[in-house]
């Protein structure tokens, strides 16, 4: 009840203040453990996120610097978020992640670790493909575009355009123990580069010269930006 409450909340904001427009909605899955890399651009993006899935079981990993404000540390607590401190190897929160998501629940991460200042994508951290393989659940990448000056266009009076596209849930090889790291690395290539093949070119950033991006581009089932299929808000 109280996670339908806020994001009807959510959803009322998002529907006043901006535009957004949504496509591949139907490639959430609608139960099922699921592991959901997100780029990362603005305070804006969990609530956007969380309102969009529309399951009570999703939860995020949260950078616990927040938790100094308030309010958001009462959201956090209510929609059932797992702060993580990013400045470490957080066990404890990487332990309650592979339990929610071997409870069947959907995990929002941003694999960057922090929002982008500029736009682009920075360079992402092994820890998403870890935990993918340690659940063993398929990941579910999902780009968002245009909340990066949401708060700029709001001061000057203007509603936002902000874009958001699910992609198809996929599922990575295995790590070979003998080649953890490289392995680990690879996985996280593969993630973020079919973040980034659903976001315009300007926003490809440290994956823009991959040829994992160029397979994924030169593919024609892969998703083009900014076809949209569905409007929301």
């Amino acid at each position: 009840m109280i996670r339908s409450a806020i994001r009807w909340i959510i959803h009322l904001i998002f529907r006043l203040l901006s535009r957004v427009n949504v496509s591949g909605l139907e490639n959430v899955p609608r139960q099922g453990g699921i592991l959901m890399a997100i780029n990362h651009l603005s305070r804006v993006d969990p609530p956007l996120i969380y309102y969009l899935v529309g399951r009570n079981d999703a939860s995020a990993l949260v950078a616990d610097s927040y938790r100094g404000n308030p309010f958001f540390s009462l959201v956090v607590y209510l929609v059932g978020g797992i702060w993580i401190n990013r400045q470490e190897a957080d066990i404890h929160a990487l332990r309650l992640a592979h339990a929610h998501l071997q409870g069947g629940g959907l995990l929002g991460v941003a694999p960057e670790g922090t929002r982008s200042h500029t736009g682009a994508l920075i360079s992402a951290k092994t820890g998403v493909a870890y935990l993918a393989d340690k659940a063993g659940v398929p990941v579910l990448p999902a780009a968002i575009s245009g909340t990066e000056t949401a708060f700029a266009q709001l001061f000057r009076l203007r509603r936002p355009q902000i874009n958001v596209q699910f992609g198809v849930p996929f599922r990575l090889p295995p790590i070979d123990r003998q080649e953890r790291d490289a392995c680990l690395q690879r996985n996280t290539d593969e993630i973020m580069c079919r973040i980034a093949a659903m976001l315009p070119s300007q926003y490809w950033g440290a994956y823009a010269g991959h040829p994992r991006l160029g397979e994924l581009l030169a593919d024609p089932e892969t998703p083009i930006p900014g076809c949209i299929e569905e409007r929301a808000g």
